[in-house]
C-alpha cells in the first residue's frame, strides 16, 4: 500500500480490461485508484454511504440559503431604439 492507503494505482487501460476485478477489490479491500494524470477513486457504495456527509434536499437548502435583505429586482432595461413591427395603426 502507498501512503494514501490505496493498494495500487491502475492504469486506465488496465481498468478497462479488468473492471470486474477492480469492483471486487473495491468491495473486499477498499478504494481503488485509476489513472495518474487525472486520478479517480473507485469505492463501494457501502463505503461511500458510510463516509459521505448527509445531504439535505436541494429545495430545502435553497429555501434556507436564499439571500435576504437584498434588492433582488432585475435592473430595468433602457428603452429599445429598434422599431417594433405591427404596432402602428397602418392596418392598410
Amino acid at each position: 500500500m502507498d501512503d494514501s492507503g490505496l493498494a495500487r494505482t491502475w492504469t486506465v487501460a488496465e481498468a478497462k480490461a479488468r473492471l470486474s476485478e477492480i469492483l471486487r477489490l473495491a468491495e473486499e479491500q477498499g478504494p481503488q485508484r485509476i489513472g495518474i494524470r487525472r486520478p479517480f477513486v473507485i469505492v463501494s457504495e457501502r463505503l461511500w454511504r458510510e463516509k459521505a456527509p448527509a445531504r439535505e434536499p436541494l429545495g430545502r437548502w435553497l429555501i434556507e440559503n436564499v439571500p435576504r435583505g437584498l434588492n433582488l429586482e432585475p435592473p430595468r432595461e433602457r428603452a429599445s431604439r429598434r422599431e417594433i413591427p405591427f404596432t402602428s395603426d397602418d392596418a392598410g
